[in-house]
């Protein structure tokens, strides 16, 4: 979606375009994570990017486009430019810390925690 949207339309209150403005983006986000996801792929990502043109757009997060959209509607903008291009990802593994020996020492003896249990314990 590379959309530049009017927020100033004569004949319609600037609440119900802000309304309409945010339910197509809502709608085209959900539309695109129904797709089926390529083969070897977990889920959809997005790449956004926002601002009052095409050429003075950022790169935002996802999350944040409503709350940009807001912004610009009480800072009085006449339009504003949504661009949200839909990413199939494949999720990276998670990498283990590894623990040293010198945390976890193998040779201590689980006498101790059972004296420490019991000194809790009574």
């Amino acid at each position: 979606m590379k959309r530049t949207f009017q927020l100033q339309i004569e004949g319609k209150k600037p609440e119900r375009v802000l309304d309409s403005i945010k339910h197509e983006v809502r709608k085209y986000l959900k539309r695109e994570r129904r797709r089926v996801l390529p083969q070897d792929t977990d889920y959809w990502d997005f790449d956004c990017k926002f601002g009052l043109s095409e050429e003075a757009s950022e790169v935002v997060h996802l999350s944040s486009i409503i709350a940009h959209i807001d912004e610009i509607s009480k800072a009085g903008g006449a339009q504003l430019y949504v661009e949200i291009i839909a990413k199939a990802v494949k999720r990276k593994p998670r990498v283990h810390a590894e623990i040293s020996p010198e945390i976890i020492d193998p040779t201590e003896s689980t006498q101790d925690t059972k004296t420490t249990d019991q000194a809790v314990e009574g």
